[in-house]
């Protein structure tokens, strides 16, 4: 999909383009599902700066995010700033804040339904708002009753970003707290690469022990990520026959 018309030049302010390339306009007559990404961060810039429109300014921004919008969420004020020069702070923060907002509205809507974990998939889409987009590594456990309802999740630990530091004593304290009878955890690999190093394998098989002396199943491992594609994914120990 072509971001804006081919015909206009990319630095022409907004009031001077043809009417079907005023994102606000553009809305107004077709509705929100008509704008492309750039037009939608057009409209939250609103103005340019010398030298660039809000267009340019938006497709810009999207191009050095890799046209990923996980990719920008990522982003801090500072980044936006130190990659866009000229982008004020009022500008960067109103792009960050409408994305933040996005990624709340879908935390919200987990939150408001009954999570109960039968498969990799319902884990994977309870957890990944959490941490998919982190720049670091973060490592955390949901813990389940008998009818695999979540009783309570918590962070376990964060490191850098090829790993993080797990201590079994805080995952199975939780549990016991919380009367848990099952737990699955999860982390994320900043890098995209969601193949399981051999710690990642080690550590799911301590934890799998341990709660076995407790008789608390551990019943999933994943490893969450944007893939090269751009796509959010995950890795599954327990789809691919090591749990």
């Amino acid at each position: 999909m072509n971001d804006n018309n081919p015909k206009t030049p990319k630095n022409i302010p907004i009031t001077q383009r043809p009417m079907e390339d005023r994102p606000r306009e553009k809305m107004l007559a077709n509705g929100k599902k008509s704008l492309t990404d750039s037009e939608l961060l057009a409209i939250l810039i609103r103005t340019g700066i010398p030298g660039a429109s809000a267009i340019e300014i938006a497709m810009n921004i999207l191009q050095q995010s890799n046209n990923r919008l996980t990719e920008l969420a990522r982003m801090e004020v500072s980044d936006l700033q130190r990659y866009h020069k000229g982008l004020g702070s009022t500008k960067a923060v109103t792009v960050l804040a409408a994305l933040e907002l996005g990624n709340r509205m879908l935390k919200e809507d987990k939150e408001a339904k009954e999570d109960i974990i039968k498969n990799s998939e319902d884990l994977f889409r309870f957890i990944s708002h959490s941490i998919i987009d982190l720049p670091n590594e973060e490592f955390w456990a949901v813990y389940l009753n008998q009818r695999n309802k979540i009783v309570w999740k918590q962070r376990i630990g964060s490191g850098g970003l090829t790993q993080t530091t797990v201590d079994l004593r805080i995952i199975f304290r939780a549990a016991l707290e919380h009367n848990a009878v099952a737990l699955a955890v999860a982390h994320n690999h900043p890098s995209g690469n969601l193949q399981p190093s051999r710690p990642d394998k080690d550590l799911t098989n301590r934890i799998s022990e341990a709660g076995k002396i407790l008789n608390i199943r551990l019943i999933e491992h994943l490893i969450v990520g944007i893939s090269p594609e751009g796509k959010p994914a995950y890795y599954s120990f327990n789809d691919h026959g090591l749990l």
